[in-house]
């Protein structure tokens, strides 16, 4: 029997891997350009504001005055019961719209078209001078005076700037209404709710997710177009500026200071506005995007655990 020597295979060299991909970043040269620009425009308006003929000392003498600090309480509060008339008129003539009457809904489509028609301070000079129209109010045994008492310079604010959001959240309320599938009005009816338990307890809540950030907008767009009111002799945030800079002669600076003040409270607002708008996205969204405090905590975690390891 013969033997047969198996002869040794020389070690089959594995196939070399796929070489290592070197990522280059792209650079964004219109950034840098971009950038350099903003930049200069920047610096070209500081250089100008600086130079300029104002006296930046007068805003920080003037920014907790007694009569400031009183417009802008009275701005806050002309704001929110402004928003509180919008707002409940605007759910009011959102369901007389969407109703099948066409008597109500003509009505709303009339009350929407006239008063989105029309511009807010035109509203408030005809309200201020409605006296030239009706010369008494006469509510029989509750009250019976002349126009131009009873028309005082908040009332006439609080109803063009009131009567004149309706029109704009009824369109917002509206389209939230519309938004929730007709299926769940369809579920409810089927269990026996009536038209208005219905509308309480399942489209509200559904179509809040549609009318909050709209709705969050048109109270920051109150808070500015309540300026308007100084023109009905409404002392208000901007009427007591502009009051202070013609006794003091710093015109231009209480305009500066009455801008800040608005900055100011915009932004509490939209604070509050993201948050309310965090609450109502629950039920949308699986997971909903940290907060910016979050963001912050969690980058402040991370630097410091990585100090933990280098040490």
């Amino acid at each position: 029997m013969t033997d047969i020597k198996k002869t040794d295979r020389p070690a089959e060299t594995p196939p070399a891997g796929p070489e290592a991909i070197r990522a280059v970043p792209v650079r964004h040269y219109g950034r840098y350009v971009a950038a350099i620009v903003a930049l200069g425009i920047l610096g070209l308006l500081i250089w100008a504001f600086a130079n300029g003929d104002i006296n930046w000392g007068a805003i920080p003498d003037y920014f907790f005055n007694d009569r400031i600090l009183t417009g802008v309480r009275e701005t806050l509060l002309l704001t929110v019961l402004s928003m509180l008339i919008g707002i409940v008129g605007g759910i009011v003539l959102a369901v007389m719209r969407l109703s099948k009457n066409p008597v109500t809904s003509s009505i709303a489509w009339f009350y929407i078209w006239f008063f989105r028609g029309t511009p807010v301070l035109v509203q408030l000079f005809v309200w201020f001078n409605l006296g030239f129209v009706f010369e008494y109010i006469n509510l029989g045994p509750v009250y019976k005076d002349e126009w131009s008492d009873f028309m005082t310079p908040f009332l006439t604010a609080l109803l063009g700037l009131g009567l004149n959001e309706a029109a704009y959240m009824a369109e917002i309320c509206r389209a939230g209404l519309l938004a929730v599938d007709e299926g769940q009005t369809e579920a409810a009816h089927a269990l026996g709710m009536s038209h208005s338990k219905t509308l309480r307890r399942i489209v509200i809540p559904q179509a809040m997710r549609v009318i909050v950030p709209p709705t969050g907008n048109e109270v920051i767009n109150m808070l500015k177009t309540t300026s308007l009111v100084a023109a009905v002799q409404y002392y208000e945030l901007l009427r007591f500026a502009q009051d202070i800079g013609t006794t003091s002669g710093a015109t231009v600076e209480m305009l500066f200071l009455a801008a800040a003040w608005y900055l100011i409270l915009t932004s509490i607002l939209s604070v509050g506005q993201y948050y309310i708008e965090r609450y109502y996205a629950r039920g949308s969204s699986r997971q909903l995007p940290p907060t910016p405090w979050q963001r912050v905590r969690t980058h402040l975690t991370s630097l410091s655990s990585r100090k933990g390891v280098a040490a």
